[in-house]
């Protein structure tokens, strides 16, 4: 199965006033989304996230699948 950037994981962290995040949501947590919903195994290296997602809202992640080949993922950050 192919991943699309209309495929979307979700994860949550705790935040305070303002969406602001008191944890943060690292490529290690994205992979684990995505095995969990998605139901394949990623690689947490090929996720580029440049710093750790502090914050509450939808990002485009990076996935490098290949050197050639880069692939981007919806992820949405919610309130837990």
């Amino acid at each position: 199965r192919q991943m699309c950037i209309r495929d979307r994981v979700t994860l949550s962290i705790k935040a305070g006033e303002g969406g602001r995040a008191f944890g943060s949501v690292s490529n290690k947590e994205i992979s684990k989304a995505i095995t969990d919903q998605r139901g394949l195994e990623m690689d947490k290296k090929k996720i580029v996230l440049n710093d750790p997602i502090k914050s509450i809202g939808s990002f485009e992640v990076p996935i490098k699948l290949h050197k050639d080949v880069t692939a981007r993922l919806a992820v949405k950050v919610v309130e837990a």
